[in-house]
């Protein structure tokens, strides 16, 4: 079963039927998880500098509120913090996986493409992997306007203290949400590449791309507050446009190099 597996990623994607499509994203799948499960190990022992890692902003947004607020999270539940080192553990492990996750979606992709364009996949798994250290970034950099935001809403009459479940929690998604969302020009430009779809598609989209990027971040920030939001929504635009661009270099890239291939040939056809 395994020999007919490799064997089958290696073959011509137009010869393939659906069962070999499947069969091949299942065997990516159970790599990613792998790769997850391993990434588990170092995770769960980087678990207090995570914790001090996250609370960082949480303090910040405290002091900057009240001087003389505690920047400790709460818990109130014995059995929580078990669960918790997991959570973390377990979104720790997806962040160190996310190169290999990013191969394995290239290597699925790159059959559909010509042999030249495959040389690109060290350009896409790079790509992808710093977008989404920068997305992860600007979320945690975001955090503090963010939690001070939520804790200014509530009024001065409520003291607010965040359990280090749920403020871990919002703030490891929205960290995940911000790198998945920086993956958006990573996909357009693939999407250009295999032809799905052309540059000039993608410009005349510009006013729905602008609303389908804001509805987007508005989903996929837990926080849903306005700083998040646009701290997600316009850098996706920005890059979204970097996205043509690139589709257009490489549409013209390639224009050039089919017309310098056809007047080869048609040099030596007259040669012959």
């Amino acid at each position: 079963m395994t020999a007919r597996i490799f064997k089958g990623a290696e073959r011509d994607p137009n010869n393939m039927s659906l069962g070999d499509h499947l069969r091949e994203l299942r065997r990516r799948l159970f790599i990613c998880l792998g790769t997850i499960v391993i990434a588990l190990i170092p995770a769960w022992f980087a678990y207090p500098w995570l914790v001090d890692f996250l609370n960082a902003p949480y303090c910040d947004a405290q002091l900057s509120l009240d001087p003389e607020a505690t920047c400790r999270f709460l818990e109130t539940n014995l059995l929580d913090p078990f669960t918790l080192r997991l959570r973390i553990a377990g979104w720790g492990a997806v962040i160190l996986a996310m190169p290999v996750i990013l191969w394995q979606l290239w290597r699925f992709i790159a059959p559909g493409l010509y042999k030249r364009e495959r040389r690109y996949a060290f350009a896409f798994v790079g790509s992808g992997t710093a977008l989404f250290a920068l997305g992860a970034a600007i979320a945690y950099y975001t955090l503090t306007k963010a939690t001070e935001f939520l804790i200014g809403i509530a009024g001065n009459e409520v003291e607010v203290r965040a359990g280090i479940g749920n403020f871990t929690r919002l703030a490891l998604l929205m960290m995940v949400a911000f790198g998945v969302g920086f993956q958006f020009p990573v996909v357009m430009t693939a999407l250009q590449m295999t032809g799905v779809v052309t540059p000039q598609k993608l410009a005349s989209w510009r006013r729905q791309a602008i609303l389908l990027i804001v509805v987007l971040a508005a989903g996929i920030t837990p926080s849903g507050d306005p700083f998040s939001l646009f701290a997600l929504a316009i850098p996706m635009y920005l890059l979204f446009e970097v996205s043509i661009l690139i589709g257009r270099l490489w549409n013209r890239r390639k224009r050039k190099r089919s017309e310098r291939d056809s007047t080869s040939e048609a040099a030596a056809g007259s040669g012959n």
